[in-house]
């Protein structure tokens, strides 16, 4: 073993010490490195075991960071993009359908902070949020349309 070239593992934990990876996430990042077959399913299996890749700490990671700035369908589309079990997420999420509008209504504060003067303003203000990931529901209680 050269300590130019890392091992599988060298790799693995060397990611998972910037930030949380799902399994899915460092099969991709890491399967053009692997040298043997089985080999990366195997330094996976080690690591998971001894508790380096945790699913829950994904979730809980990712909630954290995008929360405040993201709607649930947009942070729903990058769990389930990371390889996350879709249940698990759906029980995640739950917890952020509650206060969907008051998330919304933060984001909508800092970004326009008064409300529309006319429909087109409205309408793009609506589109701001629909982009971030925010429902309909929400988005019509935070954006007033005018008259």
């Amino acid at each position: 073993m050269s300590f130019a070239q890392p091992s599988l593992k060298g790799r693995a934990l060397r990611l998972l010490s910037g930030r949380e990876y799902s399994r899915a996430e460092l099969e991709r990042k890491l399967e053009s490195f692997e040298t043997e077959p089985g080999a990366l399913a195997r330094v996976l299996d080690e690591l998971q075991v001894k508790g380096f890749i945790s699913e829950q700490r994904v979730i809980e990671s990712v909630l954290h960071r995008r929360a405040d700035r993201l709607g649930t369908t947009r942070i729903k589309q990058e769990l389930l993009g990371k390889g996350l079990d879709s249940e698990a997420v759906a029980q995640a999420l739950v917890g952020l359908q509650a206060n969907e509008r008051e998330r919304a209504l933060e984001v909508w504060r800092k970004k326009f902070g008064e409300p529309p003067a006319d429909a087109q303003a409205a309408a793009r203000q609506m589109r701001f949020l629909a982009a971030r990931g925010f429902g309909a529901d929400a988005i019509r209680r935070v954006v007033k349309v005018p008259a």
